[in-house]
């Protein structure tokens, strides 16, 4: 199996989450979008996304004409049709172009899921990516920021540059996808090379990239068997 690839960070910049879990979740249109109805995700996004956070973008990225290119994912009653239209969405504010070349090809069942499962369960992406374009990534949800990790990963083996990520909605802690040189070193001195070695050989990158919320809840989990262990329960879940 190839393991979905991934990149050094460097400042990769905070995700811009556009509204609450609250504003999101309860709105009437949620369900049906995230099962796949479009105009429901069309309601969805134009009653949540922020004028400010799309301003915030462009300031960010002055000078740069990225692509917008969003995480479609499979959920269980259907295709999520959140990410995408968000992504057509912010093309229109902004006036950058939509490409929605890059798709998703796995079932990941992240929603509502633990950080184990989510661990467990990486995104993988295939179709074409442009040589030397710019890109920002869009999602309807970061939790622990793995799927934007992986699609980061995928966009820039394949020769397009991920300059920022956008999200209609998140937890605010999970907004920091750049692993920070405090984390990391936390994360070995707990678990020590041996994490390290197992992890590259289960997932295929080191832990210099994943993300933020990833080490922080590794770096939590009391020891390594406990890891593998509920990874392996998760994988096979």
């Amino acid at each position: 199996m190839i393991q979905p690839p991934r990149t050094p960070w460097g400042d990769f910049p905070d995700v811009l989450i556009h509204a609450s879990e609250s504003t999101v979740k309860q709105h009437p249109a949620y369900k049906a979008a995230k099962a796949g109805h479009g105009p429901s995700a069309t309601a969805l996004v134009n009653d949540t996304m922020s004028e400010q956070q799309n301003q915030r973008l462009v300031d960010m990225l002055r000078g740069h004409n990225p692509a917008l290119v969003s995480a479609h994912a499979y959920e269980s009653e259907g295709i999520n049709a959140i990410p995408e239209v968000f992504a057509v969405e912010i093309s229109k504010a902004v006036g950058w172009s939509h490409d929605a070349g890059v798709v998703q090809i796995n079932v990941v069942g992240h929603t509502g899921a633990d950080g184990f499962s989510r661990l467990a369960r990486q995104a993988e992406f295939e179709g074409a990516v442009q040589q030397g374009c710019e890109y920002v990534l869009v999602d309807d949800f970061v939790g622990m920021g793995g799927t934007l990790a992986n699609m980061k990963g995928y966009i820039e083996a394949k020769g397009g540059k991920v300059l920022a990520a956008v999200s209609l909605t998140g937890k605010p802690h999970s907004a920091k996808l750049a692993l920070s040189p405090e984390r990391l070193h936390e994360l070995r001195t707990k678990h020590g090379t041996e994490l390290e070695n197992w992890w590259m050989g289960r997932f295929a990158h080191a832990l210099d990239t994943l993300t933020e919320s990833e080490a922080r809840y590794l770096a939590r989990t009391e020891t390594l068997d406990t890891i593998r262990n509920r990874i392996a329960a998760a994988k096979q879940a």
